[in-house]
């Protein structure tokens, strides 16, 4: 009487058998490739290239690898490190003043593509800090631009809050990002014009003094 369930129950547990084995791996794995994602992202702010371009490769492998034994049923647990991956492309892309990557060529979901994207808004306002520390503000604009454009491009899909979940707050704390890095390059222009006329001033009462 029971031999069709028994032996469905057989193939049941194999089934699960298989996704549980497969989710561990690929819970382990992810991590690896999130955390070499990571790596390569402190090695391009640290002005380390050829590091940077090893974890990236590394990670890429991984995902790859991974995304098969993901099959359909399990591609969820890649989606942080997809995310991670396509933050680091991204601004490794920007570094090199080249196009940012499509979703297509870095292989990843729809839905990482577009959080890993909203991330790397982040290391924009990083890079922006830096080079106004160091060169002051003329080299930042486009830089800035580019943080607006990649939030304009995106703002359309949170419509589809409910489908990715998490893009509205990914926007609004981009939007911060944006308008915190603005405030900042104002600030920096402003500081800029008053040191050039206290300057102005200094070089105009100094040569008043000699000739008298």
């Amino acid at each position: 009487m029971l031999v069709n369930v028994q032996a469905d129950i057989v193939e049941i547990n194999k089934k699960f058998k298989d996704i549980e084995e497969r989710r561990n791996i690929l819970i382990k794995g992810s991590r690896d490739a999130t955390i070499l994602c990571s790596k390569a992202i402190v090695s391009m702010h640290a002005d380390k290239k050829n590091e940077s371009i090893e974890h990236i490769e590394k990670a890429k492998n991984l995902l790859r690898q991974f995304k098969e034994m993901g099959k359909d049923d399990l591609q969820k647990y890649l989606y942080i490190a997809e995310q991670e991956f396509v933050e680091a492309c991204s601004l490794s892309s920007i570094i090199e003043n080249s196009i940012i990557p499509s979703m297509k060529s870095l292989e990843v979901s729809d839905i990482s593509y577009v959080m890993g994207l909203l991330d790397c808004i982040g290391e924009i306002k990083r890079m922006i800090i830096d080079k106004i520390r160091v060169e002051g503000t003329s080299n930042v604009n486009n830089l800035f631009e580019l943080m607006d454009k990649i939030y304009d491009s995106i703002y359309p899909l949170a419509v589809f809050d409910n489908l990715m979940p998490g893009l509205r707050k990914k926007l609004d704390v981009s939007r911060i990002l944006i308008e915190n890095v603005r405030a900042i390059i104002t600030e920096e222009k402003r500081r800029s014009i008053m040191i050039d006329k206290i300057q102005e001033f200094e070089t105009k009462f100094a040569t008043s003094e000699n000739s008298k």
